[in-house]
């Protein structure tokens, strides 16, 4: 068949997806959905048998998908609608997640189901789950879709589904990401840190400055007053909750134009972590070597400040090395 690929950007699904297409025998073309104007001429001139659409903003023009058959990727289980499925799914904790193929009609995300494809979620960042899980699911779903309208099938209405789970969510906003660090677990905050990877970041205020938080992983000893920032080291802070802390490696500050990308939490902080004592440990230590470690020194040991901690590295080094040989 003749495909179009009609994506927002040329992302990493969309690049799978190209290659699988290619590789499955079908004749296939790239257009960026930049607007209506766009995307009309290029159905016009490549002429598809079918639209797949792996990864889009806003709806496909009425007037494409009322001519040709319009396959939408849609990052979620069957019945699930919005622009933030897979945020939802890792800040919720859903347990299993899909890939839904539908047709597009007039509703965002409610057309007729070609296929669906289910796995199992890790406790991983929105963007590992992207990658990994959510491409395979999608590269099968795609091809069971494309079989069945080789074979002349028809796609099922939801209504005729059994045991649809999944619901209509809106835009999932910064109020719906916000860590209560007084009330949130550990689970809850790495969950929201992990929902928010990427894009947009999880807004908050550390130390007085308001910023974006990035990449958070669980400490397995040290602990503190809830919220309070407890130790730092290899550009990361760690900061305590309710029944544990989590390390943060990246912020943004979200308040100043000249940085609008994310760097190590340390340099966005600056002077403001003089005070903070620095944890002799590389920040990809196993928590289990983390513990050990901590739980072998006394407090007064255990830390350093910024400024002496260089040359407690290489014995840290070593001896983490030498557990993974």
């Amino acid at each position: 068949m003749r495909i179009l690929l009609l994506a927002h950007s040329f992302n990493s699904l969309t690049q799978r997806l190209w290659i699988e297409l290619e590789d499955w025998g079908h004749e296939v073309s790239l257009e960026l959905d930049v607007n209506d104007a766009v995307t009309l001429d290029a159905v016009r001139r490549w002429s598809p048998d079918v639209v797949v659409a792996p990864f889009l903003k806003r709806a496909i023009p009425e007037t494409v998908w009322r001519t040709v058959p319009c396959l939408v990727v849609h990052p979620g289980i069957v019945g699930d609608r919005g622009p933030a499925a897979l945020d939802w799914a890792v800040q919720e904790g859903e347990v299993r997640w899909g890939v839904t193929v539908l047709q597009a009609n007039a509703v965002m995300d409610a057309g007729d189901v070609w296929a669906s494809v289910e796995f199992d979620m890790r406790a991983a960042s929105k963007g590992s789950l992207y990658r990994n899980e959510v491409t395979e699911a999608a590269v099968t779903a795609v091809h069971t879709a494309l079989d069945a309208i080789t074979r002349g099938s028809h796609p099922t209405p939801l209504s005729a589904m059994p045991s649809v789970r999944g619901r209509a969510r809106p835009l999932m906003r910064q109020a719906d990401r916000a860590i209560d660090w007084k009330v949130d677990s550990t689970g809850t905050v790495l969950r929201k840190l992990r929902a928010a990877d990427g894009t947009p970041g999880v807004a908050d205020d550390i130390l007085g400055l308001r910023v974006h938080c990035y990449d958070g992983h669980s400490e397995g000893t040290l602990r503190g007053t809830a919220g309070e920032v407890i130790a730092q080291r290899d550009g990361a802070i760690c900061r305590a909750t309710v029944d544990g802390a989590v390390w943060i490696t990246h912020l943004k500050d979200s308040l100043n134009p000249d940085r609008p990308f994310k760097l190590p939490a340390a340099t966005v902080l600056g002077d403001r972590l003089a005070d903070v004592p620095a944890a002799p440990m590389s920040a990809d230590a196993p928590a289990t070597e983390r513990t050990r470690l901590y739980a072998n020194a006394n407090t007064a040991s255990s830390f350093s400040t910024p400024s002496t901690v260089s040359h407690l590295n290489t014995s840290i080094f070593n001896v983490i090395f030498k557990s993974r040989k």
